[in-house]
């Protein structure tokens, strides 16, 4: 019981360092409808989160990305990756997250049929090949300012422009799939012309004007891949410019351990992840395997997702199977790196061992 207690407690800590204290709840009001009140909470999770406006607001469009992206990494890792960017142009000290308020369903919808080539219907498989869709989905984060009189207002938008690396397609209902893989350099000639043309369609809506946006090209992974896809450009607007003068790349990767491209473009990871499989392998005959997932930005590790998929008897099974894997981790890698080790069965997560970069002892959560 004190191993458990003891569990639990450094779970708490945890936690609690993470809280990080703030002003008192400020009470604000809409720009645009000054009998709204709106509430900002007076904690918020860490300093490299933006605050976010209560009562929440969903997105205009909600639920259009996950009609539009059929791989659940790739969604998650377009929103979160999204908010990363958006911290380089909006100060997540001075400006609060509200979910995309102005591009509705419909115009999304409307935007992705227009903006991709059009293929008539009962078109042969070469027409296809020829005319891919590259666009997948638009997605809008807006940035809010808290003004001198306690209103809040639009002070950003971020756009995230979702393009196909592999475009598959049917040529009848029913009928087998093909598929196309869409060169990089393809990929960014098109998001370059589909970007501008959003640009100029935002500008003309009413208020968006003379709002700064921040453009970022996500590519996504195939449909299958267990590890999602990356920004790999992005692009600052100022207020009032309807053009896109220069695009920065965006050197983020996100790579699949153990695999042929995690061995061959970063050996070490590779090797750590690999042998702290190996390790587990000897004392627990339910292991199956591992899979782990590196994200890098400018080939430097950033944070490792590491999960254990094994079949336990017994909450006490859990427990030493936690405490083995606890000390390999705190042995073998290196604190550099965020690095998360999820310990799942196929019915729920059993356990997670977490370390920030820099921390020298992770930390250990084992859920009831």
């Amino acid at each position: 019981m004190k191993k458990v207690s003891m569990l639990l407690l450094c779970t708490l800590l945890f936690i609690t360092g993470c809280v990080q204290d703030s002003n008192d709840e400020e009470v604000l009001q809409n720009d645009d409808t000054k009998e709204e009140t709106s509430i900002v909470p007076s904690y918020q999770l860490s300093d490299e989160n933006y605050r976010m406006i209560l009562p929440y607001k969903t997105s205009a469009a909600r639920g259009v990305i996950g009609n539009q992206i059929a791989n659940r990494v790739d969604i998650d890792e377009m929103e979160e990756g999204l908010r990363r960017l958006s911290k380089e142009v909006f100060d997540p000290e001075e400006l609060y997250f509200q979910e995309g308020q102005y591009l509705t369903s419909d115009m999304i919808y409307t935007w992705i049929d227009e903006l991709n080539p059009k293929v008539k219907e009962g078109a042969d498989e070469e027409t296809y090949q020829e005319n891919p869709r590259y666009l997948s989905h638009i997605l809008e984060q807006n940035y809010m300012r808290h003004n001198e009189d306690q209103s809040v207002g639009l002070a950003g938008i971020s756009l995230g422009i979702a393009m196909k690396s592999v475009y598959r397609f049917q040529t009848q209902v029913g009928g087998p799939y093909f598929y196309k893989d869409i060169p990089k350099d393809e990929m960014l000639s098109q998001a370059n012309e589909i970007a501008h043309s959003i640009l100029q369609e935002i500008r003309q809506m009413e208020g968006l004007g003379d709002v700064p946006i921040m453009i970022g090209i996500y590519q996504e992974e195939e449909q299958a891949s267990p590890v999602p896809g990356n920004f790999v450009a992005k692009a600052n607007v100022p207020g009032g410019s309807t053009s896109i003068d220069d695009w920065e790349s965006v050197n983020e990767e996100n790579i699949l351990f153990p695999s042929d491209e995690g061995r061959e473009k970063y050996y070490d990871d590779h090797e750590i992840v690999s042998s702290f499989g190996n390790e587990i392998a000897k004392f627990f005959p339910n292991y199956v395997g591992l899979m782990g997932e590196g994200f890098y930005i400018d080939e430097e590790l950033q944070k490792l997702t590491i999960e254990i998929p094994i079949e336990f008897y017994g909450k006490a099974e859990v427990l030493g199977f936690t405490q083995y894997a606890y000390g390999l981790v705190q042995d073998m890698f290196p604190n550099y790196y965020d690095l998360e080790v999820n310990i799942k069965t196929s019915q729920q997560m059993e356990s997670l061992i977490y370390r920030n970069a820099g921390d020298e002892s992770p930390t250990v959560h084992v859920y009831d």
